[in-house]
């Protein structure tokens, strides 16, 4: 298993290891509402929403990277209205069927932005699988390009 995860790009993995932890730190708060189960699978239908949405934004941004300037933008910023339009859909979904409360889909959904705050946690945990992170040395620019 170690070695399938070391194929993963370290930075999602922390960033998917960051969503999990904040979605079993909110399972335990599900306990005090009466409707536990619609909470409980609105949470986890967030979090997996959160997941998709880590996953799509590592996805489209390795592939902007290989695009022209002007083309990587607009690539970005279409993927960007993609993954917002089906969270909203998902969230509308949500609310409409009664599959989960879609308040605690969107306490999920938030689980994204609650992992990129905890990358000093999950950083810790992504070295003990990884092992420390060696970064290649800067590129220095040459004097005549800075002024540009």
């Amino acid at each position: 298993m170690k070695e399938k995860i070391a194929r993963i790009n370290r930075t999602l993995f922390e960033l998917e290891t960051g969503i999990i932890i904040f979605g079993a730190v909110c399972q335990i708060f599900v306990f005090l509402v009466e409707d536990k189960a619609g909470y409980s699978r609105g949470l986890w239908l967030g979090i997996l929403i959160a997941a998709l949405s880590a996953f799509h934004m590592w996805w489209s941004l390795e592939k902007a990277l290989d695009l022209p300037e002007r083309s990587a933008v607009k690539s970005m910023s279409a993927h960007t209205i993609l993954r917002y339009v089906l969270i909203a859909a998902a969230l509308a979904v949500t609310a409409i069927s009664g599959i989960g409360n879609p308040l605690s889909a969107f306490l999920g959904i938030m689980g994204l932005k609650v992992s990129a705050y905890m990358h000093f946690i999950t950083k810790k945990i992504s070295t003990i699988i990884y092992g420390e992170e060696v970064l290649p040395p800067l590129i220095e620019e040459p004097a005549g390009e800075q002024d540009r």
